[in-house]
């Protein structure tokens, strides 16, 4: 019983390859804790009690290549956990607690081939929380609470081969849930809920061979159309209809030449028949007579064939055992129907008609984990109406006529997650029952009639971190109307009436990584207007706001966090550059109606030094409508300024690159400047007291040419470490350097020694093994670093001087 894992507790282990520490009670890993486990390749810490990882929990694990998680009690991942894993290729997170996936959970992993998330609550997953998975194919996702595909998350895996989304409470796919992955082979959809499936849900994956929906509740299924080359389909265990309307299914399994396995429920002639052994003529269309009394006689739906009923389920339902949901949608119920089995996970009671939902409406239903109550005209939720209610983890009471919620009514149901609110008549928001749910994850309130925040309004929801106020009718949040919500990372303000930026009340939101103000009448942008969320900012949506001026300093203090930026369909005709957004991976400027004149010029600056489609084009003068700002070279080089900037961008190759090189390296002082490594000191290394460490990024800074003069006079060793982030120099400065390897013997990389120096015998098995580059494959994600070594004794049987290669 280990408990707690203290830093460096392996350190005199430095040959160890195996770790076992299941079944140890472990509930805390301390940062470092594995560190000098440089050779470890298996860490199998599952059935423990770890609830958390701190960040540099698994440092030191660069050789890692399998990580046991399973059976723990993690409820959250931190972006970068992960990232010190380079060559992790499976990661097993399953039998957690998850219920959220953040963007870039998984940052760093990029050898990964195999991530095991199933039997966890999750429901939500970011649409970048599977990015930065290159080498991704398979994801076992199955056993969760996921009620819609999530199509963009899913799609950032692109290599995926493998999708395993069975046992989810998911109702229907489409072509709208976005799932695009070009290498998929095999989709497992087994034992959810499925009722309908469009015949585009798939068509953004044309290698699918396999697709598994057994078990669900599909009594018909379209042609499908895009998978060119699925194979098999199986559809055991759906309570499939043989009638007329499955003849485009049959024609298209011919066509197609897919197997299927799926029976017929109905009529009473195919029962029981297998649809592979079916022809289109043996389907009978509406206006037989024989066909039409049949229907009249056959029975309300049941749970699929082969699968035993938990309980006896009330009558207008149906009740599935094996995905344990009850479905009793749209069946003119006028109260809420009673007798479920005890184990139902999820009651669907949409479009029925209940105006008041009695007090404990739901007895004997501690398990349930999902909760449909939309389109019921509920006006009201009595005190107590959710008792018992221990698991229930989300609630849809959209679309009713809700104006109040009371914390009596909501105090059966203390872990609540996600309440769903929108469209209803709330003019406030229901403060007093955010008290009641202190693990609320998500509050979606978007097209009510709510005019403010205020104090107090979010006063019991500290964990909070999806807070959806769309199109409302908010003018004014007031400061300190976020305040309690430290933990929120998407605010989602858009639709409103707001003129200003609301800065003061933005304050002490250390965590916000998405602010949606768009269709807001802004107007204008002051200085500072988002200063206080600079640190963690990454999506700013500012479209569609009438926006018509944007200070100088509007955007100061966000730095080189934001990822994104869009100010789309806006009243722009001028916009100041914006060279502290460094890091932007998207911006949006279309539909604004710039003028193009010497005032843009610093626009048009900005833009060229952009790798990126922005979409601004000139509106006037009328010589200049409809080119793009970015390569209107016409109109500004006749401006004050065009020539220096063409000075800037003159090359540094030829007779003056060196003069260029180091122009460059003063611009770039605080990242390529020259400075001291400890490491490699005179005094640690007894040799030459030159020896220095050049940081190359920006890559710039230096020219990778054979011959060049820029570096000192002194062996050099270089180093390929691993990023954590993406760096388009430095990907570009690999390739560089591959490509003057091939080009260039050894011997050309190491100048002559100076005079005075002694050695200057080049072994790169003795100073650095990793200097082995070989082929220069998979060095796009890497960052260089150029070190001064010592000098060194000549090698055996070589004159001073004379440089040696391997």
């Amino acid at each position: 019983m280990l408990k707690v894992i203290p830093p460096a507790a392996f350190r005199d282990l430095p040959y160890l390859t195996h770790l076992d520490l299941r079944h140890c009670r472990v509930a805390l890993v301390a940062e470092g804790a594995f560190r000098g486990l440089g050779r470890l390749l298996l860490l199998n810490l599952a059935s423990n009690r770890l609830s958390t990882l701190p960040q540099e929990a698994l440092d030191g694990l660069g050789s890692l290549r399998r990580l046991e998680l399973e059976g723990n009690l993690l409820e959250e991942l931190r972006p970068g956990t992960f990232g010190a894993l380079g060559a992790l290729a499976t990661l097993n997170l399953a039998h957690n607690a998850l219920v959220y996936l953040p963007a870039m959970a998984f940052q760093g992993l990029l050898r990964a081939r195999w991530l095991q998330l199933s039997h966890n609550a999750l429901s939500v997953l970011a649409p970048e929380a599977l990015a930065g998975l290159p080498a991704l194919r398979r994801l076992s996702l199955h056993h969760n609470e996921l009620q819609a595909l999530p199509g963009a998350a899913l799609s950032q895996a692109r290599g995926l081969a493998r999708l395993e989304l069975g046992h989810n409470p998911l109702t229907y796919a489409g072509e709208e849930d976005g799932l695009a992955l070009p290498g998929l082979r095999e989709l497992a959809l087994e034992h959810g809920a499925l009722q309908a499936l469009g015949p585009r849900a798939f068509a953004h994956c044309p290698r699918l061979h396999t697709l598994d929906l057994r078990g669900n509740q599909l009594d018909t299924l379209p042609a499908l159309q895009g998978p060119g080359q699925l194979r098999r389909l199986r559809l055991r265990g759906n309570p499939l209809w043989c009638g007329c309307a499955a003849r485009p299914l049959l024609e298209w399994l011919a066509r197609a030449r897919v197997r299927s396995d799926g029976a017929c429920r109905g009529p009473r002639r195919l029962r029981g028949e297998a649809l592979d052994a079916l022809r289109p003529s043996d389907l009978r269309c509406p206006g037989d007579p024989a066909e039409d009394a049949e229907q009249a006689r056959a029975p309300a739906p049941r749970a699929p064939e082969g699968e035993p009923r938990a309980a006896p389920c009330p009558a207008a339902c149906v009740c599935a055992s094996e995905p344990r949901h009850g479905a009793c949608e749209a069946r003119g119920l006028q109260a809420v129907p009673r007798g479920f089995p005890a184990d139902t996970q999820l009651l669907d009671l949409r479009r029925n008609h209940f105006p008041s939902v009695p007090r404990a409406a739901f007895p004997g239903l501690g398990r349930l984990v999902s909760l449909h109550l939309q389109h019921c005209g509920i006006a009201e939720l009595q005190a107590g109406a959710l008792a018992g209610l221990g698991r229930l983890l989300y609630l849809y009471l959209s679309d009713n006529q809700l104006s109040g919620l009371s914390a009596a009514a909501l105090e059966g149901a203390p872990g609540l997650g996600y309440l769903y609110l929108e469209r209803n008549r709330f003019l406030q928001v229901p403060a007093a029952a955010l008290r009641a749910l202190p693990s609320l994850f998500s509050l979606h309130l978007q097209d009510n009639a709510v005019d403010r925040l205020a104090p107090g309004d979010l006063a019991g929801a500290r964990a909070l971190r999806w807070l959806h106020l769309s199109g409302n009718r908010i003018a004014q949040v007031s400061p300190g109307a976020l305040g309690p919500a430290r933990e929120l990372e998407k605010l989602y303000l858009d639709r409103n009436q707001l003129r200003e930026v609301p800065t003061r009340a933005l304050e002490g939101l250390p965590a916000l990584l998405e602010l949606q103000l768009s269709g807001n009448p802004l107007r204008a942008l002051q200085d500072g207007a988002f200063r206080p969320m600079g640190r963690s900012l990454r999506h700013l949506f500012l479209n569609s706001s009438d926006l018509e001026q944007i200070s100088p300093g509007a955007f100061s203090g966000l730095g080189s966090g934001l990822q994104s930026l869009h100010l789309q369909k806006n009243q722009l005709w001028t916009l100041p550059a914006l060279p502290g957004l460094s890091q932007l991976e998207l911006v949006d400027l279309s539909g604004n109606p710039f003028h193009c004149d010497c005032a843009l010029l610093p626009l048009h600056r900005w833009l060229t030094g952009l790798n990126l489609r922005v979409g601004a084009t000139c509106a006037t003068p009328p010589s200049a409508r409809g080119q793009r700002v970015k390569a209107a070279v016409a109109i500004f080089k006749d401006c004050p300024g065009w020539a220096a900037r063409k000075a800037k961008r003159t090359p540094a190759f030829g007779p003056g690159a060196r003069r260029a090189t180091n122009e460059r390296g003063r611009r770039g002082a605080d990242k390529g400047k020259i400075r001291p490594n400890p490491s490699e000191s005179p005094e640690a290394q007894g040799g030459d007291p030159r020896a220095r460490e050049l940081s190359l990024s920006p890559p710039r800074s230096l020219a990778w040419a054979p011959g060049a003069q820029a570096f000192p006079a002194v062996p050099l060793r270089v180093t390929a470490q691993a990023n954590r982030e993406k760096s388009f120099s430095a990907a570009r400065m690999a390739r560089s350097l591959c490509t003057w390897r091939q080009q260039a013997p050894l011997r050309e990389t190491v100048p002559t020694p100076a005079k005075g120096t002694q050695g200057g015998c080049w072994d790169s098995g003795q100073q650095d093994a990793s200097f082995r580059i070989r082929g220069c494959r998979g060095v796009t994600q890497t960052s260089l670093v150029a070190q001064a070594a010592p000098a060194t004794r000549p090698c055996q049987g070589q004159r001073p001087g004379q440089s040696s290669r391997r």
